[in-house]
């Protein structure tokens, strides 16, 4: 079950965000919970950042922001994170369908997001609903530690 995060999530969010097999592929380095608060709180003012919960805790999170204006039928899908704790049992096929299933309701035609290169399992998931890919940003990210820059694939899945 989806809903809007709150500020009692913090805790939770920060462990699975910080975990050694999720941070690599989310927007920020490792650090502490005291820097990550500012982070989380922008996360929550924008007021579209949900988690995913599953027996009695947060199995996942993500972003999903409309965009305005001459683009409001455009959503960015983002921030999208699953416990390694619950790979395998369908938790990101649930949350990512019922965020897709949401933002069609809502009226959304188009839903992009980004993805790593290097990682293969969230490029055939994506892929597997629908995504296309559209384009690479070459050299868009590094990791703390690591010598070498990733590109960035931009996917898009789009509604009629």
């Amino acid at each position: 079950m989806r809903r809007l995060a709150t500020p009692e999530d913090i805790d939770a969010v920060f462990a699975l965000y910080m975990h050694e097999k999720v941070v690599r592929f989310l927007g920020y380095d490792p650090m502490p919970i005291e820097d990550f608060r500012a982070i989380y709180q922008a996360l929550l003012d924008t007021l579209c950042f949900y988690v995913y919960e599953r027996e009695g805790r947060i199995a996942g999170f993500y972003r999903a922001t409309r965009y305005p204006g001459r683009i409001q039928h455009v959503a960015g899908l983002g921030t999208l994170a699953v416990d390694p704790a619950f790979h395998g049992q369908g938790v990101a096929l649930a949350m990512v369908s019922e965020a897709i299933d949401a933002l069609k309701t809502a009226g959304v035609k188009r839903i992009e997001l980004f993805a790593e290169s290097d990682n293969a399992p969230a490029l055939r998931f994506y892929e597997k609903l629908g995504f296309e890919r559209e384009g690479t940003l070459r050299k868009y990210y590094k990791r703390a530690g690591e010598d070498n820059y990733v590109d960035e694939y931009v996917m898009a899945l789009l509604f009629d």
